[in-house]
């Protein structure tokens, strides 16, 4: 008896490891990946990701919400931060007014003066507010909040409702400011020969700054005159135009700006002014200082090229 129970204990635990390692194996061909890991997203799991709304409506869910609704649903969980009539208070983003500020030195930028898109508003208030209670509104408390603000800056009558069908009939003031860039993420090409050794290239996680270094400030260069337009220039175009960033041509670049220079300098100064976007970089209205004067423009440009023959 002693016997058989000895191997009829054997038996269990063999076939239990047997049971074990058979779901071990057929989890494993499931898993998908380079090495062997993870597994296919289902529909619901994309879905729970994939929740941005863009200009054209597209994400956006069925419902809809009234400008009437939207003002009791604001005075309850919004008047208490921006305001009453979209004010804000204390340091709260302002939601309205600012029209025809863009071009002065401190600008209010809001949702009727400065945004473009109202699938921005609407996307920011589903995900973010209330502040305290983010993701506690129904898609359609989302959409009577987005037409109230809406309403308050202008844009819409009392009597309107915001649904989802006449989303897109909304166009924000400010939509023709901003310049669509279209371009990869990358300016780098593919490297076909006399490319750099694998092993010398190295993942840095950070950039340590440059060493300190004394100096005396009674040998500092003063120089003897600044030439018009460099003030603008050091303030506000050396941000792009002394990293590169953007793909701005680098003020000491003599051969990219030569190349830019051969349209003729009105054509130069009038990209500078109203913005442009081209193969190797984009650039809006005056660098994005819109509070500049054209004039001002004018010099920077004659500087920086001035400063590249």
């Amino acid at each position: 008896m002693e016997v058989w129970r000895m191997s009829s204990f054997h038996r269990w635990a063999g076939f239990l490891l047997l049971v074990f390692f058979s779901t071990g194996a057929v989890g494993a061909e499931d898993r998908t990946g380079y090495y062997g890991y993870g597994s296919p997203a289902t529909k619901a799991e994309i879905a729970g990701w994939d929740i941005d709304i863009r200009p054209d409506g597209t994400g956006l869910p069925a419902g809809s919400g009234s400008v009437e609704d939207g003002e009791m649903l604001y005075e309850e969980k919004c008047a208490e931060c921006h305001g009453s009539f979209g004010e804000g208070v204390g340091r709260f983003p302002i939601l309205a007014g600012g029209e025809g500020t863009l071009t002065d030195a401190r600008p209010t930028k809001t949702v009727g003066s400065f945004w473009a898109h109202t699938s921005t508003l609407w996307d920011y208030i589903r995900r973010t507010m209330p502040f305290m209670m983010p993701e506690s509104l129904g898609d359609d408390e989302v959409y009577a909040l987005t037409a109230y603000v809406l309403y308050l800056n202008d844009l819409v009558e009392e009597e309107f409702v915001l649904s989802y069908t006449n989303f897109t009939s909304v166009e924000l003031p400010n939509i023709g400011n901003f310049i669509p860039d279209p371009r990869p993420d990358t300016h780098n090409t593919r490297c076909m020969e006399k490319c750099k050794d694998p092993g010398d290239i190295a993942i840095i996680s950070s950039v340590l700054p440059a060493k300190a270094s004394l100096v005396n400030k009674w040998q500092l260069e003063v120089p003897a005159e600044v030439l018009p337009g460099q003030v603008i220039y050091n303030q506000y175009c050396s941000i792009c135009h002394k990293s590169g960033l953007g793909g701005a041509p680098i003020l000491g670049d003599s051969k990219d700006w030569k190349n830019r220079a051969a349209a003729g300098m009105p054509h130069m100064k009038q990209r500078a002014r109203n913005g442009f976007a081209g193969e190797k970089g984009a650039m809006p209205p005056k660098g994005g200082f819109i509070n500049l004067s054209d004039e001002a423009v004018d010099e920077a440009v004659d500087f920086m090229v001035g400063a590249n023959q």
